[in-house]
């Protein structure tokens, strides 16, 4: 594989390099962002990167025989030899058939094991130490999209396996402590790590930003919503399976935006007001029995001591759609641009047909996560700034103001 990516490197010149990448981290078909990850570059939706290694601990480790571990083993044996669109068609039909089934995503993963090998030559992996050597001239990027948990182990692995740039997934780390020591490792390193803040690099992002600053004492509210169902089950398994909570999960991304754009960080946070009747906080029970707290729909405002002002708005239940809008001095309503917008609408019905059954969210941001991973691919191939693209320091930050908000928020809603 590395001979290969040396080839084309020395073949396309000028400086136009192709990333070796390593996805850390599948998950399952349908379900997991590292699988959407895999999809976008086995379509050759980012020409600066090329997936070369695959590597899921899980399924090809202690998931093979658990829950989902079986139907991994399945959709990969039935994958090996086919083309991508009777791979597809594997996936649809074992997701129909396992619809009812105990444990998703063993047999998904262990189609798209076996199409991946046959028809794009990646290799499969158990393990981050279990990678080959670099070869020569070869720029190996690590796409980590594991569990957060895992996120500082695997950051160093990969970094031993020869990585000269890593993409992280958020948060990050489950703590600021953590992220620290991830900091100074990536500096002791010499390799960058930059996060995939998809949001960052958003259309309706940039949009409602630009439109706010040509109005007059403007205020910028981000809505981010998700499709759970409304009801304990639901979201019991919700704050389980994201029990290190909603803003440093499904809300880190707008907190990113205000570290990113809006100078907000805990030592110039002035105040922080939640919004009583719209948010709710719950304590519920997981699948595992367990009782957890977290919010299921949360909206604040932060003022910060350099005078900026900006609002966060955060939904489990709320739908697909996640926008901002711009209001003026008397609180009107001036503009607003969601994602997707009309222009994009006609791509998320054409891979919700493509992939039925997948998280909703992977085609609303579809375009967001291309972008995202062919700048950073085109950084470590050829040294372009990934323009937008949140760093490591960022994701620091946007971690203390997570911890920094829980404590105050929940005493707000108590």
């Amino acid at each position: 594989m590395g001979i290969i990516f040396s080839m084309i490197n020395s073949l396309i010149g000028g400086g136009q390099g192709v990333a070796e990448i390593v996805l850390v981290g599948c998950g399952c078909p349908l379900r997991g962002m590292g699988w959407y990850h895999a999809v976008q570059l086995l379509g050759g939706e980012c020409p600066s990167g090329k997936l070369a290694y695959i590597v899921e601990p899980w399924f090809m480790g202690g998931g093979a025989s658990g829950p989902g571990g079986p139907e991994f083993a399945e959709f990969q044996k039935k994958s090996r030899g086919r083309t991508w669109s009777e791979i597809l068609q594997i996936s649809k039909s074992l997701t129909i058939a396992l619809s009812g089934a105990s444990g998703p995503g063993g047999p998904e993963f262990a189609e798209f094991q076996k199409k991946a090998e046959a028809e794009h030559g990646v290799k499969f992996f158990k393990s981050v130490g279990e990678l080959p050597p670099v070869a020569d001239g070869v720029k190996r990027l690590a796409l980590i999209s594991g569990r957060t948990s895992d996120n500082p182990r695997l950051m160093s692995e990969s970094i031993e396996a020869g990585c000269t740039t890593i993409y992280l997934e958020k948060p990050g780390a489950p703590s600021v402590a953590e992220i620290e020591k991830m900091v100074e490792v990536s500096k002791t390193k010499n390799v960058p790590v930059l996060m995939g803040y998809n949001k960052n690099v958003c259309k309706y992002v940039s949009r409602v930003r630009d439109h706010a600053s040509g109005v007059a004492d403007s205020h910028v509210t981000f809505v981010s919503n998700n499709t759970y169902e409304n009801n304990d089950a639901s979201l019991g398994e919700c704050f389980e399976r994201n029990c290190e909570g909603m803003l440093k999960n499904m809300a880190i991304h707008e907190l990113a935006l205000l570290v990113s754009f809006y100078d907000v960080t805990v030592d110039n946070i002035e105040s922080v007001t939640a919004d009583k009747e719209f948010s709710s906080m719950q304590t519920l029970k997981g699948p595992s029995g367990k009782d957890f707290t977290d919010f299921d729909k949360i909206k604040f405002t932060i003022k910060t001591k350099t005078g900026k002002e900006v609002s966060v708005q955060a939904d489990r239940c709320g739908g697909d759609t996640s926008y901002a809008t711009v209001t003026n001095s008397s609180g009107e309503e001036v503009f607003r641009h969601s994602m997707p917008d009309e222009d994009d609408k006609a791509n998320v019905d054409v891979l919700a047909a493509k992939y039925p059954g997948a998280m909703p969210y992977f085609f609303s941001q579809d375009p967001d996560y291309t972008t995202v991973k062919e700048r950073v691919s085109n950084f470590c191939a050829n040294g372009v700034e990934a323009e937008g693209v949140a760093t490591l320091e960022v994701a620091k930050d946007t971690l203390k103001v997570a911890e920094y908000l829980v404590p105050l928020l929940q005493k707000q809603l108590s």
